[in-house]
């Protein structure tokens, strides 16, 4: 999956923390991309908040939608891979390479999986921000 800045690899659970952290960029600088496009009473007349506002939102539905097709994609990727390691533990017990793998990659899943928990927490801070700025100028459509 590519994704901007680089391509997802699921494999190196570094990479694939350094691919989330730039993929959210736009969240982490929503303060100041509206304190820059969304103008203050004074400016109203310069700019079409409505459309800018519009604008960012559509961005950042799509920065989530990318980030949230990512992760779980790693999630699955990952967990077959702990089936596979699995089923060949079940047929050979004692061999402790595979069962160090397994453990190593049991503990990257359960990391991929708690970062859904910190995607959900980044998209609802980054939209309570965008709606005390821009529900003036913009309503969202509302989600299925």
């Amino acid at each position: 999956m590519a994704a901007p800045g680089g391509v997802l690899n699921c494999e190196d659970f570094s990479m694939f923390q350094e691919v989330i952290k730039g993929m959210r960029t736009i969240d982490d600088r929503i303060v100041h991309a509206l304190n820059t496009t969304v103008p203050t009473v004074s400016f109203s007349g310069k700019v079409d908040a409505t459309q800018t506002c519009k604008e960012l939102y559509e961005s950042l539905m799509e920065a989530h939608l990318s980030r949230d097709k990512a992760i779980k994609s790693c999630i699955t990727d990952t967990s077959a891979v702990v089936g596979q390691l699995r089923e060949k533990r079940a047929n050979d017990s004692d061999n402790v390479s595979i069962i160090k793998q397994l453990r190593k990659e049991q503990t990257k899943l359960k990391i991929m999986q708690s970062e859904l928990n910190v995607e959900e927490v980044v998209n609802d801070r980054s939209l309570k921000v965008f709606n005390e700025r821009c529900r003036i100028h913009y309503t969202p459509p509302k989600i299925k």
